[in-house]
């Protein structure tokens, strides 16, 4: 038996910035199905994932949180595990940024970069944006704010080291012209030479001295690595790659990588960046980077800070694992953004899953029951729709392969549940309930269902990759097992007289979408109440104070001046806002219902009134240790109270 050829096949690793949404765990999903695919075929396959770990958004957000940013990554790096382990994702390796391997490899590459005249120290001095770790010039800039995320940036200047980027440009062209694979799909490649290969590469910064948190470089400890320079090398290090030549023989195994599956929106760090970093240290590039679309909610970008979230563990708890599986493979175009809402979910499972992929195996295994007892087999009774169906069924496999391997995802399902609908409509054309009115039609009757099970145990074979524990369900249920991909284009391998297995529960079920809406408001009820305010909300012109107080009560209420450091949207809350404040040289954490009329970026830094020794309470799971003070006029217009002039936090008011 020949060896099995190696595929190397990569995500980007998720930054533990928080929860990963439905947006970021679908590249998960879509890279598991090509892995899992390509075992199929009998790759030997090498699929890694993992979390990016390091960087200043880290180090603000743990300070927040009052934890160290070790022990935030942790937490987080927890969380993405446990999301990716419940959509079943098959994964081989799962690298951290914080893993001590990695960290001195990190530190080798860099200093051998550094050595060879490809790293130097200089000044930086331009735009930061601290949520996409990124520098900008003014000119590249949008609106004055940065062109990725839309978000606001600050000037920065510092010393760090600087990669020359501009010294392989030319060779990078030339890897392109010779590599047109090198980037799919193509249009992201355009992208990449008319907006900056050819207005020419900038030096890259590589290294910083502002905050602490990352990967110290060895010989200069005033500074650390950059993100960027740190992430992208997990894919070699990740396999024991040795900037020595002393490599694990995993990476003389898998490397070049087969493919890095992304996200469009970081396409020009993977087929830029991280090509010139290999070209520099001579390492082999990778084959292909695939920068996939993005899945938006309702047409937009999902991001916290809009509330516009959908979370995988949401879904799957109303919808089931394989079933969001096969939405967000289904639902996202090659080269277009795809679209979610639970309701568009609900009606892609009733459509496909339910009527089309579970009607047909109901019927037939019920079919098979009822006129034979269970017993599949072929009385060699064939008619003309049978040779028709028999040719798609045995082609199945070539269109898919074709589509897979252009890692058009959606297409490939699309030929699958084509194929499925010819299925049922070959129940229509036979009429297995006629032909069991006639005695001289058994034969007939007995191949129709024979060939509808040989049918969905080809299709649920090629379904594996995508929705695995479905596969396995109808593969118990016909009672015949999912077959290896160099069988797939024999037809009649259910052994004779095959019994199937009773139905203990159906693959998929209808449902209306009110029952949808109702279980989710219920997944969510305990935290509204714990939202919802203790008294019914009264207008501003309608006050209800309480009665006279003395002085010695009022007295009772402690109120100082707090400086907001950082502030964030509440999960699930269209009204929250979760701010870290600090008091003299005290911090605290504040959640109040002031999201519609303040963003996030707009609250920090302000200084406002608050009341301190407020007894605190728990809201949407977050220890609220005080009150921010706000004015609200008859219009329901809202203000934050501020002092007048600039005063020292935790002064207090009298």
């Amino acid at each position: 038996m020949s060896e099995k050829k190696p595929y190397y096949i990569t995500t980007a690793i998720t930054y533990t910035s928080g929860k990963p949404h439905i947006g970021n765990t679908y590249e998960i999903i879509l890279t598991d199905a090509i892995a899992r695919f390509k075992r199929n075929q009998g790759f030997d396959v090498r699929f890694q994932t993992g979390t990016d770990e390091h960087g200043q958004k880290i180090e603000e957000k743990a300070a927040a949180a009052g934890v160290s940013p070790k022990a935030f990554v942790d937490g987080v790096a927890d969380q993405i595990k446990k999301i990716w382990d419940l959509m079943n994702i098959s994964y081989d390796k799962f690298i951290r940024t914080t893993d001590a391997d990695h960290e001195k490899q990190v530190q080798k590459i860099f200093k051998k970069l550094y050595d060879q005249g490809d790293i130097y120290k200089g000044t930086y001095e331009g735009m930061y944006c601290t949520p996409c770790e990124a520098f900008w010039t003014p000119s590249q800039l949008k609106d004055g704010k940065c062109p990725d995320c839309g978000r606001e940036v600050k000037p920065a200047k510092e010393e760090a080291y600087f990669f020359r980027m501009s010294k392989y440009a030319d060779k990078l062209m030339q890897y392109y012209n010779d590599h047109p694979e090198f980037i799919t799909p193509v249009s992201r490649k355009n992208e990449m030479v008319n907006n900056f290969l050819k207005p020419g590469l900038q030096d890259l910064c590589v290294s910083r001295t502002s905050f602490k948190w990352g990967i110290p470089v060895d010989f200069d400890n005033r500074h650390v690595v950059y993100v960027w320079l740190d992430a992208l090398t997990n894919y070699i290090t990740g396999l024991g790659y040795d900037t020595d030549g002393n490599s694990d023989k995993l990476f003389e195994k898998y490397w070049p990588a087969d493919v890095h599956v992304i996200g469009k929106d970081i396409i020009r760090f993977h087929t830029i960046y991280w090509p010139i970093f290999l070209m520099a240290l001579g390492v082999p590039l990778p084959k292909r980077v695939f920068g996939h679309p993005w899945l938006l909610m309702d047409g937009s970008k999902m991001s916290k800070s809009r509330g516009n979230v959908i979370y995988a563990d949401e879904l799957v708890k109303v919808f089931g694992v394989d079933a969001v599986r096969y939405f967000v493979l289904n639902d996202m175009p090659f080269d277009n953004d795809g679209n979610i809402t639970w309701e568009l979910i609900n009606e892609r499972i009733n459509s496909d899953l339910a009527n089309n992929l579970g009607n047909l195996v109901s019927r037939t295994a019920a079919m098979s029951e009822k006129y034979f007892g269970g017993a599949m087999k072929d009385a060699n009774a064939a008619q003309d729709p049978d040779d028709e169906l028999r040719a798609e069924a045995v082609s199945l496999y070539k269109k898919v392969c074709a589509k897979m391997d252009e890692f058009r995802i959606s297409d490939a399902l699309d030929e699958i549940f084509t194929f499925l609908r010819r299925c049922n409509k070959y129940i229509d054309e036979t009429a297995p309930w006629l032909l069991a009115k006639d005695d001289s039609k058994k034969d007939r009757l007995s191949t129709v269902l024979y060939n509808l099970s040989e049918c969905i145990m080809i299709a649920a074979s090629l379904l594996q990759p995508f929705m695995p524990e479905t596969a396995e369900k109808i593969a118990h249920r016909m009672n015949s097992p999912l077959r290896s991909y160099d069988k797939l284009e024999t037809f009649g391998l259910i052994a004779q007289g095959t019994l199937v297995n009773p139905e203990t529960e159906k693959l998929f079920v209808r449902r209306d979408y009110k029952d949808v809406e109702a279980q989710y408001e219920a997944m969510h009820e305990a935290e509204k109440k714990a939202e919802a305010k203790p008294a019914p909300e009264k207008k501003a012109h309608e006050p209800e104070y309480p009665a006279e107080i003395t002085i010695d009560d009022f007295a009772k209420v402690r109120m100082q001046i707090a400086k907001v450091i950082a502030c964030e949207k509440v999960e699930k809350s269209d009204k929250l806002l979760k701010s870290t404040v600090k008091i003299g040289n005290e911090t605290r954490t504040v959640v109040s219902g002031i999201a519609k009329f303040y963003k996030p970026e707009e609250m920090v830094g302000k200084k406002v009134v608050m009341i301190t020794n407020l007894k605190p309470a728990k809201l949407r799971g977050i220890v609220s240790e005080g009150m921010i003070l706000c004015a609200e006029d008859e219009n329901g217009n809202l203000k934050l109270l501020a002092p007048e002039g600039d005063i020292e936090d935790g002064s207090g008011i009298f």
